[in-house]
């Protein structure tokens, strides 16, 4: 009977965790060393992740130092960062990569906040998704008798509830996001 809430509640927590992974993607006035989690470098033969060739770190605010752990993939990785155009000119001085991220710009910042409230907006449908399929397995079980008209209005206002608060929860993590994207 509370299965269609128990589902509901594992795929919100599920939409939740996707929209704060696309997130540390997105870049903000920061270096994090997220923004290179998709980069796959070229090793022997192999696309291997970058953190799977390298010691990835952040010393600085606005750097991203990259060290390979064998100094012949130097190459390969700033190819790889190159192609992943991510706006960054890696500086390769032959023992570490040093990506330098310059100050954005007011313009950018907006188009980047614009980014993250679409990917809050895609995260909110993907919610009101489940909420419908809760529902519909709701109203599925009433049909064949399996719970009476009372449960299944109380099963539809817990869905309800759970929607909400998945829903405040997505606008709590993309405000954050914004005011990270803005802070100069």
């Amino acid at each position: 009977m509370a299965d269609a809430v128990t589902e509901l509640k594992s795929r919100i927590d599920k939409t939740l965790d996707d929209l704060r992974k696309e997130l540390t993607k997105v870049r903000t006035g920061r270096a994090s060393p997220n923004l290179l989690d998709g980069i796959r470098v070229d090793y022997y033969g192999t696309p291997t992740p970058l953190s799977g060739v390298a010691n990835i770190t952040s010393p600085e605010p606005r750097l991203i130092v990259i060290k390979p752990w064998e100094r012949t993939v130097l190459k390969d990785i700033e190819k790889a960062i190159r192609e992943a155009n991510l706006g960054i000119n890696p500086m390769n001085d032959g023992e570490v990569i040093r990506l330098p991220f310059p100050p954005l710009t007011e313009e950018r910042r907006k188009e980047i906040a614009k980014q993250v409230k679409t990917k809050g907006e895609d995260h909110k449908v993907a919610i009101r998704n489940i909420r419908r399929d809760a529902n519909e397995a709701i109203k599925a079980q009433l049909k064949d008798k399996k719970i009476t008209e009372d449960d299944s209005k109380r099963l539809t206002e817990k869905v309800q509830k759970e929607t909400d608060d998945g829903v405040k929860k997505v606008d709590e993590i993309i405000s954050k996001k914004e005011k990270e994207v803005m802070e100069v």
